[in-house]
């Protein structure tokens, strides 16, 4: 039998610097064939796409206070996602929120990985700050060879 692909979700605005890795990201990785979309961040439509892969990887930009370009990987099925970790997100029910309440209401994917990349720059206008691509790139390689 073989393994469903998985499906890479990239959460954030393009139109807000950092904000946009989640989506940088899911457009390279779709360069490489994988299954990707980007996501504005809405917890309730991230529920439903709880519903549409048994994988789902989302990758997103965090704010917690570390240095920029820190990567943090949850696995969501195992543990709690922090909500602290995303404070400043600009969605009042982001996916800390949307996963913990899938968790309640038994509608987590069989897998959900959650990579957050710790950005600097959350200003209006486009293109990542140098340690957010430095990050996002070596991400992008690791789930490209994964």
């Amino acid at each position: 039998m073989t393994k469903a692909a998985p499906l890479h979700i990239g959460i954030g605005n393009p139109f807000r610097r950092d904000d946009g890795v989640g989506p940088w990201l899911a457009a390279r990785l779709a360069e490489h064939g994988l299954s990707t979309m980007a996501h504005e961040g809405d917890g309730t439509r991230l529920i439903d796409l709880f519903q549409t892969h048994p994988e789902i990887v989302i990758l997103d930009a965090s704010r917690s206070g570390a240095r920029p370009g820190t990567l943090a990987e949850f696995d969501a099925i195992a543990d709690a996602v922090p909500a602290e970790f995303f404070h400043y997100s600009t969605h009042r029910f982001g996916v800390a929120e949307a996963v913990e309440t899938a968790r309640v209401l038994g509608l987590l994917p069989r897998s959900l990985l959650l990579f957050a990349i710790e950005g600097m720059d959350f200003s209006h206008g486009e293109g990542l700050s140098p340690a957010v691509t430095e990050a996002a790139k070596t991400l992008l390689h690791r789930l490209v060879n994964r």
